[in-house]
């Protein structure tokens, strides 16, 4: 199926029998894709209750410590990068998925794909991706306007997995860094594993200059060398 056909089909590809949207995820799904926010709101609301139990016994030295860290990492710009990269790892987890959601980048049965990790990247932040039975990569790479709009970014980039096609990822290009091979999970899946549908679309995209894809060659006359030909075109000019 072509990339157009996906744009202008999002159901029909299961059978033409259509299909179920998106449904309330379990809660093991709901407890991985939050996992992040109840991690930071679990520890946040620990030192919010260690901070006050300490001021009501009159002891001033966590709400010190914790005053001082919170003013290091204001301070230090190269914190307050990590944490803005992180920030958007957070945004743009969520909206790939409301992306899937809207596009009909799930199965059938309305199960979306599962962003199993998220890190910032040279570009922005890259997702590595399982797609579930019934959706594959190129699906992707078919609305990557979309999911590049959904995650407020001037661009996506997907790459499929040369060997294991259910693994992808979802490079989300915000700045002016180049997109790259995925940060942290070559040493898993290796760096030369990953495939650019973008790049290969092109590659098969361009026409060939000749029917067996080779520069045509010029006509001779009988019993004419081919060094005669330049003075030939002189001639007829």
């Amino acid at each position: 199926m072509s990339r157009r056909d996906l744009r202008h089909d999002r159901y029909g590809g299961y059978g033409g029998c259509g299909g179920r949207p998106p449904g309330r995820a379990g809660l093991l799904v709901r407890l991985w894709r939050w996992r992040t926010e109840i991690i930071l709101l679990t520890g946040a609301l620990s030192l919010l209750v260690t901070v006050v139990l300490s001021l009501w016994e009159g002891d001033w030295w966590p709400f010190l410590v914790l005053a001082g860290t919170a003013g290091a990492l204001v301070g230090s710009g190269f914190w307050r990068s990590w944490v803005t990269a992180h920030a958007w790892c957070l945004v743009s987890r969520h909206r790939i998925q409301r992306a899937c959601a809207e596009t009909g980048i799930h199965t059938r049965s309305g199960r979306l794909p599962l962003v199993l990790w998220i890190t910032p990247s040279a570009a922005g932040e890259k997702a590595l991706v399982l797609a579930r039975a019934g959706t594959r990569a190129e699906d992707f790479d078919a609305f990557s306007a979309e999911i590049a709009a959904a995650c407020y970014a001037r661009d996506a980039v997907v790459c499929r997995h040369g060997r294991w096609a259910n693994l992808l990822t979802v490079e989300i290009v915000r700045g002016d860094g180049a997109a790259g091979p995925p940060v942290g999970l070559d040493r898993f899946y290796g760096r030369a594993n990953w495939v650019n549908l973008r790049a290969g679309r092109s590659a098969r995209e361009e026409p060939d200059p000749s029917p067996a894809g080779k520069p045509a060659t010029p006509l001779l006359l009988p019993g004419e060398p081919p060094g005669e030909l330049p003075d030939r075109r002189r001639q007829a000019a």
